[in-house]
């Protein structure tokens, strides 16, 4: 669907600028009109990290003229992995000052607004107030529906996506669109409860970089939307593979507008798939006395810490590439959460394994 540009053009460009974006200038659909609209466009940026990062250099590479950037987080060494705007220099400093000093040098021209604060629902709506659009690069589901919320109240276009291991996820949600066009939220992707549990980054890990280009397309989906090029993604989501390098398209529509169901099937007795048996650290220790194998799949500089006695250690990835090198009937799987434990626990119950996971992972028995 071709919508109607969402930002009204400044009347000029300065000299420099002209110049800087000289390759928009003649890009079919772009031009001049488009490169201006580009500069009165206000967008607010929640998070500079994976997303963030690279979301906040295209913007500013693509002259947009006010970039609000909220994040209350202060740089860790182990964000430089996929936090591109960031420096080995900027560690320990705030986030949306190292991404203030990175657009600065890119555009001297865009303004960004730094909001070293932790979006939540008290502050949401002031937070984003006098945004064209905002573009959510957050990393919890949590945020991401305050994020929602604020946008819905507000009528503002969200761009939207979500990123881990080798996989990700893009779309435009717009409860408020104009008319003709179908409102969608995040409800009707992920209804509440829906993805509450999810592990987090620092669980599973992710790709660095695809963050890139998962950053690269939120940020093109904000520029179609200001300038009115293209077809943004409205009602329709991008799924990523990074692995197999192929991208596919899903609709999606309103969850109210869905058809009417199919009719109910006739009862029979309901099949559950299995699931991972999960056993204390007492449980654990009994079944390695009689036997069992204590697999860690952790990685190097994680077991480099610490492991339980008699550990067999075992990177997930290493594992998965080659589940034949556990050669044991019985496996007790271990991990920092229990997120990759139970992984690695239902790839060898596959294999017709007894295998079970330490509940909450090593971090949940710390002591």
């Amino acid at each position: 669907m071709i919508l109607a540009p969402l930002v009204a053009p400044v009347d000029t460009l300065s000299d420099r600028e002209r110049e800087r974006t000289a390759r928009h200038a003649v890009l079919a659909g772009v031009g001049d009109e488009g490169q201006r609209r580009l500069t009165a466009a206000h967008v607010a940026v929640v998070g500079a990290g994976g997303l963030g990062s690279p979301v906040i250099l295209a913007l500013t590479a693509a002259g947009v003229g006010t970039i609000t950037v909220i994040d209350d987080d202060v740089i860790e060494y182990a964000n430089l992995q996929r936090q591109v705007i960031h420096r080995a220099d900027d560690v320990g400093s705030p986030k949306v000052a190292s991404a203030l000093r990175a657009a600065a040098a890119l555009s001297p021209e865009t303004r960004i607004e730094p909001r070293r604060e932790r979006l939540d629902a008290d502050n949401a709506s002031r937070l984003l107030a006098g945004s064209d659009l905002v573009i959510d690069g957050t990393d919890t589901f949590e945020t991401r529906t305050v994020v929602a919320a604020a946008c819905a109240a507000l009528g503002l276009p969200l761009v939207w996506g979500v990123i881990q291991e080798f996989h990700a996820q893009v779309t435009v949600f717009w409860t408020d669109p104009p008319e003709g066009i179908p409102a969608i939220g995040l409800d009707d992707l992920y209804p509440a409860g829906s993805a509450d549990d999810l592990p987090t980054c620092a669980e599973v890990g992710v790709l660095g970089s695809l963050c890139l280009t998962v950053g690269g397309m939120l940020a093109t989906e904000a520029i179609k939307l200001i300038t009115g090029v293209g077809e943004p993604l409205l009602g329709r989501l991008v799924v990523v593979d990074a692995l197999s390098g192929t991208t596919r398209e899903v609709p999606l529509r309103a969850a109210s507008s869905a058809p009417p169901a199919p009719p109910a099937p006739e009862p029979r007795t309901p099949q559950t798939r299995p699931t991972t048996p999960e056993i204390d650290l007492d449980q654990l220790r009994a079944q390695q006395r009689a036997g069992a194998v204590v697999l860690d799949v952790r990685e190097p500089h994680e077991t480099a810490t610490g492991v339980l006695p008699g550990s067999v250690l075992l990177p997930l990835g290493d594992l998965l590439a080659d589940p034949s090198r556990v050669d044991a009937d019985r496996v007790v799987v271990v991990c920092a959460h229990g997120i990759r434990a139970r992984r690695a626990a239902d790839v060898l119950r596959g294999r017709g394994v007894t295998a079970s996971v330490l509940a909450g992972g090593l971090a949940g028995w710390r002591s």
